[in-house]
C-alpha cells in the first residue's frame, strides 16, 4: 500500500504517553511536563508540570531545560515561596542565567517567562500524587479549550483524605478512662 507521506521503511514513532510507573522510576531532577499541542495559546493553562519534591535546585533545572528545548530560551521563573523549599534569585542552567521570582501564585502553578514579556502559566501537580491522578490532571490542564484554574483542576482530580463523619468528634473512638 503506498500514499501520500508513507515509505515501506519508516517506522512510525511511538505516542510519547507516560507509562503507570514513569514517576517512581524517575528520580529528583526529572522534568515530567505537558504542554498544549496547539498554538492557539486560548486556555488558561500552558501546560501542566509534575515535580518529584520541592526542591528548587533539584526540580527546576530539568525544567528549564525541558522548555527550553520546546520554546526557546526562559528568562525568568515565578513560583511561590510558600510551596517551595529555598528560592534562590537565580539559577545558571545550560550556561544560561535564570531568575527565580517569588510570586503568591499558589502552590499550583509556577509561571515562566520566555524573552522579556512572554508569559506562560503551567499547573503544578503536587510531587506524592498518583500516576493515574497525574496523567488526568495533566491531560486536563494542557486542553485547548480549558479555562478551569489549576486549584480547581487540582481539587476535582486528586483523591482527597476522607473527611470525619457529622456528629464524630476527634478522639471519639478512644476508649474511656483514657
Amino acid at each position: 500500500m503506498t500514499g501520500a507521506g508513507f515509505s515501506p521503511h519508516h517506522v512510525p514513532t511511538p505516542p510519547r504517553l507516560l507509562p503507570d510507573e514513569v514517576h517512581q522510576a524517575v528520580g529528583p531532577g526529572t522534568a515530567l511536563l505537558r504542554l498544549e499541542t496547539t498554538g492557539s495559546r486560548q486556555s488558561l493553562l500552558d501546560g501542566a508540570w509534575w515535580p518529584r519534591s520541592r526542591d528548587v535546585e533539584r526540580e527546576v533545572p530539568s525544567l528549564i531545560t525541558a522548555l527550553t528545548e520546546y520554546l526557546g530560551p526562559v528568562t525568568r521563573v515565578g513560583l511561590d515561596a510558600a510551596a517551595w523549599n529555598g528560592i534562590p534569585p537565580r539559577l545558571v542552567v545550560d550556561g544560561r542565567v535564570v531568575h527565580l521570582d517569588s510570586f503568591p501564585v499558589g502552590d499550583d502553578t509556577v509561571l515562566i517567562t520566555r524573552g522579556d514579556n512572554d508569559h506562560f502559566s503551567l499547573m503544578v501537580v503536587p510531587p506524592a500524587t498518583t500516576p493515574e491522578a497525574a496523567r488526568t490532571a495533566m491531560a486536563r490542564a494542557v486542553r485547548a479549550d480549558n479555562v478551569t484554574q489549576a486549584a480547581e483542576i487540582l481539587l476535582a482530580e486528586l483523591p482527597h483524605p476522607a473527611a470525619p463523619s457529622v456528629g464524630t468528634a476527634v478522639g471519639d473512638d478512644e476508649a474511656p478512662g483514657r
